[in-house]
């Protein structure tokens, strides 16, 4: 068996005698590992020279990892920098530890304030992953569970998470949605995507009654890290049309759990 390698110290293609060694993976993972707080962008040129690769290898190795998601380019300056797929390698991690150990009990208390639904998501590519349930006291039905997948620009937790992208990230992920009424998408392409972004992007929380599943009222809000970057939203449900004084009381309990798990990640 070959050595077990660190995540930060990625050996060359050649330097182990291991023949279960993958050198195009090698390769990109090193092309990832070179950018960095002090080198954000990065040209074909300036990334094949730190690795001392050839351009024609660190072009395939580019090509590969800008049409996944894990980086972006711009063609006005010809410069990469890192895509969102990069972010969504680390919500495995993180969700089973501690944004799901610190976020349940303030979902139960969520849910026992307003008499709601409560969940927990975070973003995977162009869906939002439910990690929470916490259902209501009052037995109403949701079609949603731990594990399901939703499209995230026609739900509440997904459009909280969407609008924390950039424009030029947000066309990245949008840039083959299918032009059709059925599937993940349903015609999401950049520019519809880039116009609820326009709403979303500056809002505290997000409300919709009935677009994404008929007779559900359901408002979301951000969690954020130490660095201030949303890394995952919490939601209310009820099946029972609210009044306007209701809503508003669901929407200050909603923000109050928010920050409390907020604070608990290290925001200050």
């Amino acid at each position: 068996m070959g050595k077990t390698l660190s995540p930060i110290d990625i050996p060359s293609a050649t330097s182990y005698e291991d023949r279960y060694l993958v050198p195009g993976l090698i390769r990109g993972l090193k092309v990832l590992q070179a950018f960095s707080p002090d080198r954000p962008e990065m040209s074909l040129s300036e990334i094949a020279g730190h690795l001392g690769m050839t351009r024609s290898a660190a072009f395939r190795a580019v090509y590969t990892l800008s049409h996944l998601g894990y980086l972006i380019h711009d063609p006005r300056s010809r410069l990469y920098r890192l895509g969102p797929a990069v972010m969504a390698l680390g919500y495995g991690l993180l969700a089973s530890r501690e944004l799901v150990e610190i976020a349940m009990p303030e979902l139960e208390r969520l849910r026992d304030e307003t008499d709601w639904s409560a969940h927990l998501g975070v973003r995977d590519g162009r869906s939002v992953l439910y990690l929470l349930r916490v259902p209501s006291r009052m037995g109403l039905a949701s079609i949603v569970h731990v594990g399901s997948r939703l499209p995230a620009v026609t739900t509440t937790m997904g459009r909280i998470l969407l609008a924390d992208l950039d424009e030029p990230s947000l066309v990245a992920l949008y840039r083959d949605a299918a032009e059709d009424a059925h599937g993940g998408t349903g015609g999401w392409t950049p520019p519809k995507v880039l116009a609820q972004h326009e709403t979303d992007r500056d809002a505290e929380t997000i409300t919709q009654a009935g677009r994404f599943e008929s007779g559900v009222t359901a408002t979301a809000a951000p969690v954020r890290d130490l660095s201030g970057q949303v890394i995952a939203a919490i939601n209310a449900t009820t099946t029972a049309p609210p009044d306007d004084d209701t809503e508003t009381h669901v929407r200050d309990r909603l923000l109050a759990a928010a920050r409390r798990i907020s604070t608990q990640l290290g925001v200050e």
